[in-house]
């Protein structure tokens, strides 16, 4: 009956287990796959990422930018695997995998990323 007492008395004195997320978060290994960041200026919109996307993850829409209308990439993260054939296949390199795994968000809409808000 002692047993489970003084066990938790002992855990009290130890480190913790969890960190306090966002404040803290968990340093990742290099390789780690997280959000798609775009470089916009560097997009030729040659939809070579839509086009490998095994789940149609990747759309092109039409974005404003500087020097008129140009086609980019709008990602669904409730669909990506986090597979990065698209940044591999990205001629000019704009699109990369971040180290950001923060996810949470209220409503499913609030996933799918224009080109805008992913850099």
């Amino acid at each position: 009956m002692l047993r489970p007492i003084m066990q938790s008395i002992k855990a009290l004195g130890e480190k913790r287990s969890t960190l306090e997320f966002p404040e803290e978060k968990e340093s990742l290994p290099d390789c780690y796959r997280g959000k798609l960041r775009l470089d916009m200026p560097t997009c030729i919109s040659c939809s070579a990422c839509e086009r490998i996307c095994p789940n149609k993850t990747i759309t092109m829409v039409n974005t404003p930018t500087d020097r008129g209308m140009k086609l980019m990439p709008q990602v669904g993260l409730e669909r990506c695997l986090f597979c990065a054939l698209c940044a591999e296949v990205c001629p000019p390199k704009c699109l990369t995998l971040s180290k950001d795994y923060s996810l949470e968000v209220r409503d499913k809409r609030e996933l799918l990323k224009r080109p805008e808000e992913l850099e």
